[in-house]
């Protein structure tokens, strides 16, 4: 019934259309016709009419229900509705039929000596059971329906004790019945359904006209067919079979990586959900048209797309789906009601430039060469390939397609209106995904089958809508590389764009360093900065920062020079900065305790024109050419009378500074960042956060981390106080808590936040006063989220996210009052900010697939310093607008936010 393309196979084995695939199929073939001109060319009956072995198939089940015993997942229900008058006895004669034709359904399973065999015993005769609810109020009645229908599905079966098909009928009034059957999957397949409804219908009609069966006698049965199975399998025939699989499979990845809604679970769930569909008349004429065209089944080209979505969505270049196939090519076991379906292991390599056209013809040579050697039963390939296996999926693939081309047949019964009664609560599914397409006249009805327990019901449908648009672009392009089909519709792209991309624009934005002389001329007896040595105040701190200024331009450093900072983290560091800016310089900050190695080559990469410090280099450090301003030594030029700072005129696009990314993933790099990008940070984080004049802020990173101008800089532009605590202090419980019951904005790195959290925990005493927590600079925790809602009780909590080369932060998260956070969040753009995620070809991905995230907007720097390859590299143009390629991946959730999801591999 599933896939099988038997009538497409017959009519296109032709040299001129398959090519080199012929020979394979020929090898098929050959093999094929030496086994049926063996004594077994036909499955006979089996001569020992006692216990037989079980076939592949049914042996797996068997093998489960061991494991699992009373499980339902392998039951098989329909119910049906029958309006009119219903012949009762008729139908236990029909059914009574049924049962003696078909030995199978009279089979039980047991195990002799370890073994499992299949049981047939001797026909009986049906007595139907009979429910009768017609004394019943109709909503009580309809209720009892529903739930008896649940429950049946739901009961399992005994496979020892029998019987594996259960019918039953409930009497709701004198016309009107429900009759319920269902059967386990160890004795039935989808097309044993088409045969059981024909049979049905015809002996039913001759049983009411007191007519014999006109149905012919079965030639064998099923377990005539297991005991084949097992001889004709195995030798030259099974290792031919094995070597075509294990050549077709080698190197594939175990598992699709599909992005989850819900992290997957250790031992693989059943619980099912299903998403239907119908693809127009337009787009199944057009499919079927291509699919004519390239000499190619329906099937083929709907697996074709369907692996190109499956691709787009995992990420991956090489996707296996499983493809359910009747196995019926005997005509011997085309009667019979049995578990004969195989699933065959359909793989596709969807990388390179090839068009669709070119994938189709890939899908269709390995579907023709997989038709050909389908006698090998999926069980029996997992076994002789022996993958790793894991309780949490399934092996070889975890998706599987199907496309319904052999009908059922219509259950029609003299005198009865049939209509099917839902199964609300029993859906099942095997797979993380299976799609199905029915061919309905003109248009294609689609059902998409997902795990509850890994995918959301809007996930589903959205895949489903992917599916349609990225198939429609397909037929309307064939040719076109698959890298160009797009699987978004306008609507998606419009909805993404509106989520990636903030509104405001802030315009003209003055340099930073004089929206806080601004600050300083409004409170200039305000404490500005305090240190572990000393309080200043703005006035004071801007007079600081205008008489270095002064000497910096008197010893000749020129606007756009670098000039480097090596004061520690005190309060002269960042009146230094504020000069540099102030004498139209670039600022370089460097850290004097770090490692030599590091600041010789900080210092040769950016060749500052200046160093300002105290005392000498470190040991081991060469500033080259640069002069050196020691503050010890330049005592009297320092302390000048007030005149004000050097008129120095900064543009907007003139470099700020220059810092260095750490080098943990490589050679540290200097990022240039404008004045127009830094100021842009400041006002976007004053908008989005509220810093106030009444706040204070701690600053607890190192002055040559960016996140320190956060920190530093959105406080003092609001004429707020900024507290730089020493490193030591932060991580000494006892000065953390006295430190910060003095604050009101916090930001940490999370593995500083943690401590924090910790001694707030351990000494029963919460950050009461702080009105705004951040935390960011790397992946944070959900659970860290937590901590910090019991740690800040009072606190707005928010997610900060930012590479160097965005100017610190380009978007953030504010976590709720609950703090439930499942993932490790970034949350949207703050303003002026653009974030876009995409695949490894630049496409953008749908909500929920897992893509880089592209930077772009006001805050995307200049580049790095140096580095023009690396620069054209990492800065991309993206349909007219310039974007960083963070190297980071996250997903769009359906709220809007983007999900952190880690760094790509490739990343240095």
């Amino acid at each position: 019934m599933a896939t099988n393309d038997s009538t497409f196979l017959r009519s296109k084995l032709s040299p001129a259309k398959l090519g080199l695939l012929e020979k394979r199929l020929q090898d098929a073939k050959r093999q094929r016709e030496q086994a049926e001109s063996s004594p077994v060319q036909r499955i006979p009956q089996r001569p020992d009419k006692g216990p037989a072995p079980l076939s592949f198939a049914q042996q797996r089940l068997w093998f489960l229900d061991q494991l699992m015993p009373g499980g339902t997942m392998y039951n098989v229900p329909f119910a049906l509705r029958l309006t009119g008058r219903l012949d009762l006895a008729a139908f236990e004669q029909t059914i009574s039929e049924l049962t003696r034709r078909h030995e199978v359904l009279r089979t039980t399973f047991a195990a002799v000596d370890g073994q499992p065999v299949q049981i047939v015993h001797p026909p009986q005769p049906l007595a139907l059971p009979v429910t009768d609810l017609s004394q019943l109020g109709e909503e009580e009645r309809e209720r009892q329906v529903e739930r008896a229908v649940v429950e049946d599905a739901r009961r399992p079966f005994d496979l020892s004790a029998g019987p594996l098909l259960r019918v039953s009928l409930m009497r709701l009034g004198t016309e009107d019945h429900v009759l319920l059957f269902t059967l386990h999957h160890i004795v039935s397949d989808a097309w044993s359904l088409g045969v059981f409804v024909r049979e049905v219908v015809t002996l039913y009609g001759a049983y009411l006209e007191g007519r014999p069966s006109p149905l012919p006698e079965l030639k064998i049965q099923y377990a005539d067919y297991a005991v084949w199975q097992r001889e004709w399998l195995q030798g030259e025939v099974l290792e031919q079979q094995v070597g075509y699989w294990r050549e077709q499979l080698a190197g594939a990845p175990a598992v699709l990586e599909l992005p989850t809604d819900k992290p997957r679970p250790a031992v693989q769930t059943h619980r099912g959900g299903h998403h239907s569909f119908t693809l127009s008349e337009e787009l199944t004429k057009r499919l079927r048209e291509l699919s004519r065209d390239e000499g190619a089944s329906l099937f083929m080209t709907l697996l074709a797309g369907w692996q190109l979505v499956l691709s787009r969505y995992s990420g991956q270049d090489e996707v296996v789906v499983g493809a359910p196939i009747a196995n019926r090519h005997r005509a011997e076991v085309e009667p019979l009601i049995g578990f004969f379906v195989n699933t065959l292991a359909l793989r596709a390599r969807l990388g390179g430039a090839q068009s669709f056209r070119e994938l189709l013809g890939q899908v269709k040579e390995t579907t023709l060469g997989a038709y050909a050697h389908q006698d090998l039963p999926f069980e029996k390939l997992v076994e002789e390939l022996q993958p790793d296996r894991k309780l949490s999926h399934t092996p070889l693939f975890q998706v599987i397609f199907t496309l319904q081309n052999a009908p059922v047949g219509e259950l029609k019964l003299p005198g009865l209106q049939l209509s099917p009664v839902g199964r609300g609560g029993t859906e099942r599914t095997h797979f993380d995904l299976s799609l199905g397409i029915n061919e309905s006249d003109d248009k294609l009805k689609c059902s998409l089958g997902y795990n509850t327990d890994l995918f959301e019901a809007a996930t589903a449908e959205r895949l489903a809508g992917n599916y349609e648009r990225l198939l429609a672009e397909a037929v309307a392009a064939p040719e076109l590389p698959i890298s160009q089909l797009s699987m978004l519709s306008d609507e998606e792209r419009e909805q993404l764009r509106r989520w990636g991309r903030s509104e405001r624009d802030y315009g003209t934005l003055a340099p930073v360093h004089l929206l806080i002389a601004e600050r300083a001329a409004e409170r200039p007896h305000e404490v500005a900065l305090s240190d572990a040595q000393r309080a200043v105040t703005y006035a004071e701190l801007e007079a600081e920062a205008d008489r270095l200024a002064r000497l910096l331009v008197e010893r000749g450093v020129r606007p756009g020079e670098r000039v480097g900072v090596m004061l520690g983290r005190t309060a002269e560091a960042v009146a230094a900065m504020l000069a540099v800016w102030k004498a139209g310089g670039v600022y370089l900050p460097l850290d004097p305790s770090d490692p030599a190695r590091r600041l010789s080559f900080v210092l040769a990469d950016s060749a500052p024109s200046a160093l300002v410090l105290r005392g000498a280099l470190p040991d081991g450090a060469s500033a080259g050419d640069a002069l050196l301003l020691d503050l010890d030594a330049e005592g009297d030029g320092l302390a000048a009378p007030e005149t004000g700072a050097p008129v120095v005129e900064v543009g907007g696009g003139d470099v700020a500074y220059v810092i260095y990314t750490s080098g943990s993933t490589g050679e540290p790099k200097g990022v240039e960042v404008e004045h127009r990008q830094l100021s842009n940070m400041v006002a976007a984080s004053q908008d989005a956060f509220g810093f106030a004049g009444h706040d204070a802020a701690a600053c607890l990173a190192p002055l040559t981390f960016d996140i320190s101008l956060f920190e530093l800089l959105c406080p003092l532009a609001a004429g707020a106080r900024v507290v730089l605590a020493d490193a030591r202090s932060a991580l000494d419980p006892g000065a953390a808590l006295e430190l910060l019951g003095g604050v009101t904005c916090l930001h940490a790195v999370p593995g500083l936040m943690r401590q924090l959290a910790e001694f707030a925990a351990e000494a029963a005493r919460p950050y009461a006063g702080v009105r705004l927590a951040f935390v960011g600079g790397e992946a944070v925790p959900p659970d860290l989220l937590l901590r910090m809602r019991e740690a800040f009780p009072s606190a707005g909590i928010h997610v900060l996210y930012g590479p160097t080369e965005a100017t610190v932060i380009c978007a953030s998260h504010a976590v709720g009052d609950d703090a439930r956070v499942t993932g490790q969040m970034i949350g949207r753009p703050l303003g002026g900010a653009c974030l876009s995620l995409r695949d490894g070809r630049g496409r953008e991905v749908p909500v929920g697939v897992t893509g880089e995230i592209y930077i772009g907007g006001a805050g995307v720097t200049r580049g790095y310093l140096n580095r023009p390859e690396l620069t054209e590299e990492k800065y991309v143009e993206v349909d007219g607008e310039r974007y960083y390629r963070s190297g980071d991946l996250g997903r769009w959730l359906p709220s809007g936010d983007i999900e952190f999801l880690g760094r790509r591999d490739d990343q240095v």
